[in-house]
């Protein structure tokens, strides 16, 4: 009788050949764990490989972190684009008034704030301490003030027109100095971005030199394989694997550092924001970015790996006679 199903010699079926997906995925399983096994079996080679990279990628990210900051800090500060009316001393409170309602309605502007000059005075008296001396002038020296808060980004023109005002005296405005700080940030986001991609590539160089050593120590073997017929893949498929790992450790390493460092900076950066009268705390990577950075570690780990077995092997190919 025919059937279909393969039978070993006591009757039994023989067991069903593994599937191509199965061999592949062992295949990667073994390789990451053969790698992981030889991280461990040289572990201070493995922690100096990791350290290396790891400070290399602490310093620009920890940059970046810093300017994120900063420009957090400086869109924070809105006294840097409030622009200062004091109107001439003839000006009463009435016409003050009227002209605070004016200003409102015009479309450059998204608020004003009138102080009085008694306001200002009570004001002053209380943080300078020096109620007896102003008591001895007799009279309010200071003038009534407008604080205009512009809308949108451009203040030259709000600007040209509140000085061209009959009532205004004087108008303060910190438009150079916000246009320094904004070119600063700026140029300190491209050396950060520089840096990143020059250490980015001394780590590359760090990982693909230790894949190196360990293939050469491995050259031996690595020739048999080729002999036996070994596809490139199977071969470079474990010191894949060892990029990868010195890639994780690396960014794992990184990512404490810049914990550290943020832990012991977060108090003395409270106090400092403290005496100014700010709320502004260090702000560090959340688990979002966090992954993205050990994602991004893991590639350069795996691109620097491919790239030095991608070389060797092209090198030590058996060529057919």
């Amino acid at each position: 009788m025919n059937t279909n199903a393969t039978t070993s010699t006591n009757g039994k079926a023989a067991p069903a050949a593994p599937s191509r997906l199965r061999v592949w995925f062992d295949q990667h399983l073994h390789g990451l764990a053969f790698s992981l096994g030889r991280t461990l079996r040289k572990p201070w080679a493995t922690l100096l490989t990791v350290a290396v990279m790891g400070l290399a990628l602490a310093l620009p990210l920890g940059l970046s972190i810093v300017m994120d900051n900063l420009r957090h800090f400086a869109g924070s500060v809105q006294q840097s684009r409030e622009v200062n009316l004091f109107l001439k001393m003839d000006v009463d409170a009435a016409a003050a008034t009227k002209l605070a309602d004016e200003l409102r309605g015009r479309g450059d502007v998204a608020a004003v704030d009138l102080r009085t000059p008694e306001q200002a005075l009570a004001g002053f008296r209380e943080s300078s301490g020096l109620g007896e001396a102003l008591d001895a002038l007799g009279e309010n020296p200071l003038p009534t003030l407008l604080i205009v808060v512009p809308q949108g980004d451009d203040d030259a023109r709000l600007v040209a027109a509140l000085q061209a005002l009959p009532q205004a005296d004087l108008v303060q405005h910190d438009a150079v100095w916000r246009q320094r700080l904004d070119n600063w940030l700026r140029f300190g986001q491209r050396v950060v971005q520089v840096l990143s991609v020059l250490l980015g590539l001394g780590a590359l160089l760090v990982v693909g030199n230790t894949v190196r050593l360990d293939i050469q120590s491995r050259r031996e073997e690595i020739g048999v394989l080729q002999l036996l017929g070994a596809s490139d893949g199977f071969i470079r498929r474990p010191f894949l694997y060892l990029g990868v790992w010195y890639g994780l450790g690396a960014g794992l390493l990184a990512l404490g550092l810049i914990a550290a460092a943020g832990g012991a900076l977060r108090e003395p950066l409270a106090a400092l924001s403290a005496s100014y009268g700010s709320q502004f705390s260090l702000k560090g990577l959340d688990a979002l970015h966090s992954g993205m950075v050990l994602l991004g570690t893991v590639l350069l780990g795996w691109l620097g790996a491919w790239a030095v077995t991608g070389h060797f092997l092209r090198q030590t190919r058996p060529t057919e006679t």
